[in-house]
């Protein structure tokens, strides 16, 4: 019988070849964007989920004076690891992670750069587990100078040597011997922590043990399996106080955040330097809903184009039914129907997903892949879904379909249209109302990408190239910055510490206002040499910029018209220009020599906070910045590449324009902004192909009746008007229902930028423009094929 009802199935999609083929594609569709949208979840999830469950992150929330609100970071103090351990049971194990990025490791004469290493405690290959292939993880590391480096790391150095017990030196501000006593696998793709070599951390970095309140590592502790975390954290102040000295502990809070939720979790939290690939959990979860959005819109084409055409199987039921066939046979056999062409949809929705992975991998930079053999649930719960999905979508048909009266049908006097059309209408409204929904919303996005890419930052970042130093390669930035200057090719040079763009570092400073007493506070620096301001257009408001020769006051300040505002709080009758010459700075106190107009140094997620600039060149930089001349970048990164190999022969030249770095700095935004376009245009597809298959439907009810319009004088326009005005008005309820939800949407999730645009109505305008132009495109098709039909024929038909 089962047979018999798939050979039904079978003839009646193939009777109605146009309807079923929309169904199809539609069904595929979506499909296809829910499989795409569940492999990234399922990808992000998969974040460090091969390590144990009882590992969290200790993180730290800072509220130093001056600083306008508190910020959340990921590195905490050396100290602090091995005190929770010795004084709360909570804390089983504990290890510190230290990072060192284009590390130089050599062998005989062979010298490589590894992208990043870590200096570890030796605990590192016991909490976490990352696989060792030769050697003993839990020995690894133990003694000081002992090294474990990755397979690849293995291979650059050593080729099929054996790496087990060789002698590797570091040159760098220390020359350093390490001693290879394991080979580790790479690291996971999907593992926050990457690396490429593991050292011991206490014999390197023994000299900071003791230093309460200097932050610059990770640290990860194993806690005891049923820890509650926030019980845990209000033990944290009185653990504080007791380590820190004087009233330093009342600007730090200490938070914990399980390993498995740092990955997605951790968006608010800053110096987030060992979170590989971080992604907002929010924006997987909306990906998530609009990808099950796009798949219900399939679905209610299905039920509207299934219900609109119950009429042609109205006889089929009253014939079945009078010769011994009940209503759950008729049902089972519908939905049969409707499970087939979600089966053949599968076969291409799977095509599809082929197709469209690779476009998601570069969009994504992830590695995710059709999970066929490699997990053997994926195929049977695929299956399963679209079984789901074909119930969902034929339930109602069935039901309906198979209600009908047989005395009725065969009389001809049932009615499907009535009751069953105003279902109809709003299936469509419902459908498009998602669809105009995700317009707006894409709009807007796309919008405040673009915006945030083109405002003026306040400083030129247009032909700067950024090169990184090391210590080595930092010593010699003068003899750099010389030989660069001798060409025309560069109009400046300058370096710093820190690079715009990146989360700038915080520290303590000291201000004294005439006689008043010293005010301890807390801001942005940024170190960098004299150029600076120069080469990047930074506008000086008040004051002058650095002096060639330094100052008999000590160090020169500039700070930006928010720090100003922040030191004129205590005096309100002062003026900006009278901080000029005012005391400021660490150590021994320095000068203000000059108040730069706010620039945006960070992303405008952020708003300007209260920086200072000093020209600090003794602690030496990390970036030189290179003013190129417009329209010579290949000439001018080539001469830049040979003055490198001149002044560091030993050292990879590596660049980056300015513009990429910015360019990586949103590419989150990015990434949103092109998925939720791409998912948006899906559901407009979708609901034009249900449309269409209406309009058909449509077209074909009324064929006889629109003959009659032609024979009275109707002409081509009027009968196009007839046959679209009804999926027009549809088109227009659903974009004013779609407004105030998309209003309030946007209004919510620009609040996450300090900087944003504006909600214009003319958006509103636009979208509802498109919408209907895109949905009369959709049914003109048909109405016109209709509308010149030759009336003849239709007539002849009765």
């Amino acid at each position: 019988m089962i047979k018999n009802y798939f050979k039904i199935a079978w003839r009646n999609l193939w009777k109605n070849k146009i309807s079923s083929v929309i169904n199809m594609v539609g069904l595929a569709v979506g499909m296809a964007a829910c499989i795409v949208i569940l492999l990234f979840v399922s990808y992000e999830k998969s974040f460090d989920s091969f390590h144990g469950t009882d590992i969290v992150r200790l993180n730290e929330v800072q509220k130093f004076p001056g600083m306008a609100a508190s910020q959340k970071v990921a590195l905490s103090m050396y100290p602090m690891a091995p005190a929770l351990k010795a004084e709360f049971p909570e804390v089983k194990d504990y290890t510190r992670v230290k990072w060192d990025k284009k590390y130089q490791l050599t062998y005989n004469e062979k010298r490589v750069f590894v992208p990043q290493v870590f200096a570890v405690d030796s605990s590192f290959l016991s909490i976490f587990n990352f696989a060792v292939i030769k050697g003993n993880a839990l020995e690894a590391i133990k003694k000081p100078n002992s090294i474990a480096i990755t397979q690849e790391t293995a291979e650059k150095l050593f080729g099929k040597e054996d790496p087990i017990g060789k002698i590797i030196n570091h040159y760098g501000g220390d020359t350093l011997k390490f001693t290879v006593t394991a080979v580790m696998a790479n690291a996971p793709k999907n593992s926050q922590l990457q690396f490429d070599a593991l050292y011991s951390l206490p014999g390197i970095h023994q000299k900071w043990m003791d230093n309460w309140g200097g932050n610059w590592l990770n640290t990860y502790l194993k806690v005891a399996p049923g820890t509650n975390l926030k019980a845990f954290e209000k033990k944290m102040p009185a653990f504080l106080k007791k380590h820190m000295n004087g009233e330093g502990w009342k600007f730090y809070e200490l938070f914990y955040l399980p390993l498995k939720e740092v990955h997605a979790g951790s968006t608010e939290i800053g110096l987030d330097y060992l979170n590989f690939q971080k992604f907002d959990q929010k924006s997987t979860n909306l990906f998530a809903i609009i990808a099950i959005i796009v798949l219900v819109i399939a679905c209610v084409n299905f039920m509207n184009l299934s219900t609109a055409r119950s009429a042609d199987r109205a006889k089929e039921v009253g014939i079945r039914k009078s010769i011994g066939a009940n209503r759950p046979q008729l049902a089972l056999q519908f939905l049969g129907e409707t499970i087939l062409l979600s089966l053949l949809a599968l076969v291409l929705a799977i095509g599809l997903v082929e197709i469209a992975l690779p476009y998601v991998n570069n969009l994504s930079l992830r590695d995710i892949s059709l999970p066929v053999l490699s997990k053997p649930l994926f195929l049977p719960l695929i299956l399963l879904g679209t079984i789901v999905v074909g119930i969902l979508s034929g339930a109602y048909p069935a039901l309906f379909l198979s209600s009908f009266q047989p005395v009725k049908v065969l009389k001809g006097s049932v009615e499907t249209g009535k009751n069953k059309g105003t279902l109809r209408n709003i299936l469509v409204v419902g459908q498009f109302t998602s669809a105009v929904f995700l317009m707006i919303a894409t709009v807007f996005v796309v919008k405040q990408l673009k915006f945030m890419q083109e405002k003026d930052p306040g400083f030129t970042r247009d032909q700067i190239v950024t090169i990184p130093l090391d210590r080595i390669s930092g010593q010699k930035y003068q003899l750099f910055k010389q030989q660069l200057l001798g060409n025309t090719l560069v109009a400046g040079v300058t370096a710093s510490q820190d690079q715009l763009g990146s989360h700038l570092d915080q520290s303590g400073v000291d201000f004294k206002y005439n006689d008043s007493p010293v005010r301890n506070m807390a801001a942005t620096q940024l170190i960098v040499d004299d150029d600076y301001l120069k080469v990047y257009d930074i506008k000086i408001a008040q004051g002058k910029n650095f002096s060639s020769e330094k100052s008999a006051n000590g160090r020169e300040y500039i700070i930006n018209e928010a720090m100003a505002n922040e030191l004129l709080k205590d005096h309100p009758k002062a003026t900006m220009a009278s901080l000029i010459g005012q005391r400021f700075g660490y150590d021994s106190l320095g000068v203000i020599t000059g108040i730069s107009k706010n620039f945006n140094f960070n992303s405008l997620h952020y708003k300007v906070e209260n920086l200072y600039i000093v020209n600090q060149d003794e602690w030496g930089f990390r970036t030189v910045s290179v003013k190129i001349k417009p329209g010579s970048a290949k000439a001018a990164v080539g001469f830049i590449k040979d003055t490198w190999k001149k002044v560091n022969p030993d050292h990879p030249f590596e660049y980056e324009f300015l513009d990429d770095h910015f360019a990586e700095v949103y590419r989150a935004d990015n990434q949103v902004s092109k998925i939720v376009g791409i998912l948006a245009g899906l559901a407009i597809l979708i609901s034009c192909l249900g449309l269409f298959g209406l309009a058909s439907f449509s077209a074909e009810k009324r064929i006889k009746e629109i003959g009659v319009r032609k024979v009275l004088g109707a002409s081509v326009q009027n009968i196009v008007l007839l046959l679209s005005g009804h999926f027009i008005k549809l088109v227009l309820v659903s974009n004013l229902i779609a407004w105030p939800l998309a209003w309030y949407a946007m209004n919510l999730w620009l609040k996450d930028f300090a900087y944003h645009i504006s909600i214009s109505w003319g958006t509103f305008v636009f979208v509802a423009v498109l919408s209907v132009l895109i949905a009369l495109l959709t049914v003109s098709f048909q109405s016109v094929k209709a509308a010149i039909a030759n009336p003849v024929k239709s007539l002849k038909s009765e």
